[in-house]
């Protein structure tokens, strides 16, 4: 019996299950999807036009279903040249284009056309996944003609290949032990699992020695989460496009929804608002350095994640000479990428 099959042979029984099989059945899920996306060779390419190296200060990953306009946007922002045409699936590769903002340059990828069904390897699943799981932030495209419907097969693919849109990481502490058993414990009331689910989960991996410290109200589906360890927790933009075909009343709607923002590449509406929230949901900052004495240099800043630190070396400084004080620097740089 291939993955697919074990798959949709388990996904009945979850609506029938109890509680604490339902912890067992979805540990299964888990492994099997996760077995369906390796690539066939390990060492083989992800496929053509999908090794594109990540460059710049931050990259920004275009998904969504075909001819929704995402090479349109990748022209209009950042000058690159991507084939558009009125026919689903023009782009079969990722296009990379160049977004410089703020003194900061942000690489946009236009990854082809999602399909349903692209968690169990369809059309080009697995690479569109694989890329995905690269960037800092995704940008979900939907054409505002269309049915919500496709936002909600668009989050449920990422979902089940392990991206976790606009979510934390749980705040669970898990360590693999080679003896001792299990040592489990929570600092709050779990509501949504309890302590025998998660022994059940543990038996299913052949977990059998390791430490649990829970520190939040988690699910199971979190604590699977937290097991399987390569879950990504990217923030997510839901950016409807060609709103100059829907009503006034529609678009309020659209435009009122979490994280949304709204906007026509053929009209040109709305395109800067969007480079300003990508900014903001990439949480980026500038760190400009000085010489002792001398004004800061304005023409070549650093770009750094918020809350990022900087660690000045001692041959870093030695090579400098006394051109910067290494605790001034350090201690300037933190706090502007605090704030």
């Amino acid at each position: 019996m291939g993955i697919v099959e074990k798959i949709k042979e388990i996904e009945p029984q979850k609506n029938k299950a109890t509680e604490y099989h339902l912890g067992l059945l979805k540990a299964k899920l888990a492994r099997y999807r996760a077995q369906l996306l390796e690539p066939a060779s390990k060492s083989g390419p992800t496929g053509t036009g999908f090794d594109v190296q990540k460059s710049g200060d931050a990259r920004v990953a275009l998904i969504g279903f075909p001819s929704v306009g995402k090479s349109t946007l990748l022209g209009k922002v950042t000058h690159t040249a991507s084939e558009t045409a009125a026919y689903e699936f023009t782009t079969l590769t990722a296009i990379p284009g160049v977004i410089e903002y703020k003194g900061a340059r942000i690489q946009l990828l236009d990854l082809p056309g999602i399909v349903e069904g692209a968690s169990q390897g369809r059309g080009r699943g697995r690479q569109v996944v694989a890329t995905a799981k690269t960037a800092d932030l995704i940008l979900i495209m939907l054409d505002a003609t269309k049915s919500e419907e496709h936002r909600r097969l668009l989050e449920f693919e990422l979902d089940a290949v392990g991206i976790r849109l606009n979510k934390n990481k749980p705040d669970v502490v898990f360590k693999r032990k080679t003896t001792g058993g299990i040592t489990f414990n929570a600092t709050v009331k779990l509501t949504k699992t309890d302590e025998k689910t998660i022994r059940t989960i543990l038996a299913g991996y052949k977990l059998h020695n390791c430490d649990i410290m829970i520190r939040e109200d988690i699910t199971t589906d979190e604590f699977i989460d937290v097991l399987i360890g390569t879950r990504k927790y990217l923030p997510c933009l839901y950016v409807y496009n060609k709103i100059d075909s829907i009503s006034i009343e529609q678009l309020d709607k659209v435009a009122r929804q979490p994280n949304s923002v709204v906007i026509s590449c053929e009209m040109d509406l709305n395109l800067d608002y969007l480079i300003e929230r990508m900014w903001d949901e990439l949480k980026l900052v500038k760190v400009y350095t000085k010489k002792r004495g001398a004004h800061p240099d304005l023409s070549d800043p650093v770009c750094l994640r918020k809350g990022a630190t900087i660690e000045v070396h001692t041959f870093f400084v030695a090579f400098l000479g006394s051109a910067i004080n290494a605790d001034y620097f350090r201690t300037c740089a933190t706090a502007s990428i605090a704030h």
